[in-house]
């Protein structure tokens, strides 16, 4: 009798649960509290798009940082600042043509990203300032570009006085660039690229802490394959945050 009893007892509780307790489940996940969506009705049915990433703004003791201004030479001997560049999302690099070690690797990458945004051409450019204005005259800056395929109107390769431009990197886009004889080359630059938007913003995608990455590794090839301990690509992260800002 006493196995009855609990028994009974336990038919009895399980009946008042169902009763009293499970309409409230059903209320909630109706309502989206237990579950994020119903996947039996029609909105519920359909997987979200993926989202484009957020490329956020540099920001200065809490106010949104702009380019620097700057005013140079061009290849084609054109004056060139940066309201040539209003309207337009464009990148910044600091280079010189007779770079043996990570130049050409920058320069290949944004030829790449030239050639992907082919169809942005009057949306997008590219500011090339060159840390070796002394030897990287218009001429000089003219053939580089012929020899590395740059065809893009809005890419400008930039020379003019050697103190402006070193302010204008140090610490207008504050990306190191110096001389140093004890290197190859003569000359020592950070390498990155720097993304301004259509007003002049500098912009950069976030982390998954909300912090921008501040700027892009220009100077590690595209497609490389990383090996432990190396620094990946940035490419093509670069690539999606410029179409996102077109």
């Amino acid at each position: 009798m006493k196995k009855k009893y609990s028994y009974a007892g336990l038919a009895v509780i399980i009946i008042i649960f169902g009763v009293i307790v499970m309409p409230k489940i059903f209320d909630r996940m109706n309502n989206g509290e237990v579950v994020e969506g119903d996947r039996l009705n029609k909105e519920g049915a359909k997987r979200p798009e993926k989202e484009s990433p957020e490329v956020g703004y540099l920001e200065l003791n809490g106010k949104k940082r702009k380019a620097p201004e700057f005013e140079f030479i061009d290849q084609h001997g054109d004056i060139i600042s940066n309201d040539d560049y209003l309207g337009k999302v464009y990148v910044v690099e600091f280079f010189f043509t007779t770079c043996p070690t990570i130049c050409p690797v920058m320069s290949e990458n944004l030829v790449e990203v030239q050639d992907e945004l082919e169809e942005f051409k009057d949306d997008f450019g590219v500011a090339s300032f060159t840390i070796d204005p002394e030897h990287d005259t218009p001429e000089v800056l003219a053939e580089y570009a012929n020899h590395y395929g740059i065809t893009n109107p809005n890419w400008h390769l930039l020379t003019g006085e050697k103190d402006k431009i070193y302010e204008l990197a140090n610490a207008g886009f504050q990306t190191y660039a110096g001389e140093d004889p004890d290197v190859q080359g003569g000359f020592v630059h950070s390498g990155m690229f720097a993304l301004i938007d259509q007003d002049g913003y500098i912009r950069s995608r976030k982390d998954r802490f909300g912090n921008p990455l501040i700027y892009y590794r220009g100077f590690v090839k595209r497609n490389k394959s990383v090996l432990e301990g190396e620094e990946e690509p940035q490419i093509d992260m670069l690539i999606e945050d410029i179409k996102t800002l077109l």
